[in-house]
């Protein structure tokens, strides 16, 4: 597990991480390229620093929107460019 990781982050780190992470437009890939945190290192940082209703929030929005995982993104929006013609 990543605790060691999630152990070693300064504050600010930690505060950076959880903006990201509430930030619609900033998909998990995003945040592992930036902080060497996957996406389960970040719900379990999200779970050990937030309320717990903040977390149920937060996860709840999380887990319906396609904006936070790139690949789904890029498949979403190539979807909504396409016309779809109908005859």
């Amino acid at each position: 597990m990543a605790s060691k990781q999630i152990k070693s982050l300064s504050v600010e780190q930690v505060d950076n991480v959880i903006h990201m992470a509430w930030c619609d437009r900033t998909s998990f890939e995003t945040i592992e390229e930036r902080t060497n945190l996957n996406e389960a290192d970040v719900i379990a940082l999200m779970r050990g620093k937030l309320k717990r209703k903040s977390f149920n929030i937060w996860r709840a929005r999380v887990s319906g929107r396609v904006t936070k995982h790139r690949k789904r993104f890029r498949r979403e929006r190539k979807s909504l460019k396409q016309p779809n013609i109908t005859v």
